[in-house]
């Protein structure tokens, strides 16, 4: 797979970029201006290991289409995001495509902290049908980004999904390809006495299915085993608050484990020698 970083500013001109076969790096040694972005190519769909800030964890994730996009985040928009992202003159960014054996092992599928708004290349993508007062640290995204430290709200690392007291809140995970998934994980938001939280939560599956699950007042990982399925999305709705003085219930974070589906024509590229 060949891969391509570059950064691009507000006008479309490139100020860097760098390309390689499977693996590729690029310094950036100016600051970012607004209107900035980080461009990722590749020559085809597959996985890739993405590390686009020094200060983010590195993401494995599925390339759909060829071209994914980030706006360098400013201004309210950098909240979900470490105070040490996208700051400074220097910046390392870095991609490479995945050895076969780096995808086969049983994960959380959910997983993406590149995700944003604008996305529609790179997978798993969340979305959903309300965030509280469109503020971007209560976003969909944050619900996949990696983050679970829950017992505070409002700024990083204390990312969530809110649903501005919404009972028909609904937040939709999307894979991008078909995946077989065995398990559902929930961090509920637990910033306790100033969050409530759901006693139940419903699942559908791309399959058409649904389950509910029971949840507790508790931070700690609410785990469901759930019989395994292919599916392409899940869409988590049906939240039932508890009784409770506040009108606060949020997720932190929500996993969902299993593996690829390697009969559905995946084909991932691989690495000739080991990094």
């Amino acid at each position: 797979m060949e891969l391509t970083l570059k950064i691009v500013d507000a006008d479309g001109a490139v100020l860097a970029s760098s390309t390689g076969w499977d693996e590729t790096f690029l310094v950036y040694r100016q600051s970012y201006r607004e209107g900035d972005r980080v461009v990722v190519e590749v020559s085809g769909p597959g996985h890739v290991f993405l590390s686009l800030d020094g200060a983010i964890q590195p993401g494995l994730v599925y390339m759909k289409e060829c071209v994914y996009s980030l706006a360098v985040p400013f201004g309210d928009k950098r909240k979900p995001y470490s105070p040490n992202a996208f700051r400074g003159d220097i910046h390392r960014l870095s991609a490479r495509s995945t050895r076969p054996d780096e995808i086969v092992h049983r994960r959380n599928l959910a997983l993406n902290p590149w995700d944003d708004h604008a996305n529609r290349a790179l997978f798993p993508h969340a979305r959903a049908n309300v965030e509280t007062r469109g503020e971007a640290v209560f976003a969909a995204r944050n619900a996949i980004d990696g983050e679970k430290a829950n017992d505070d709200h409002g700024f990083w690392p204390y990312t969530s999904w809110g649903i501005n007291r919404d009972p028909q809140a609904a937040l939709t995970v999307e894979f991008g390809r078909p995946v077989r998934i065995d398990e559902i994980v929930f961090y509920l938001r637990a910033d306790f006495p100033h969050d409530s939280w759901w006693e139940q939560a419903s699942v559908t599956f791309s399959n058409g299915k649904t389950s509910c699950f029971p949840l507790a007042k508790s931070g700690a990982a609410q785990g469901f085993a759930i019989e395994p399925c292919i599916v392409e999305w899940v869409e988590l709705h049906g939240l039932i608050k508890a009784e409770d003085a506040s009108p606060y219930p949020a997720l932190t974070q929500i996993e969902i484990w299993g593996t690829e589906v390697q009969e559905a024509g995946l084909k991932p590229s691989a690495l000739a020698l080991a990094l």
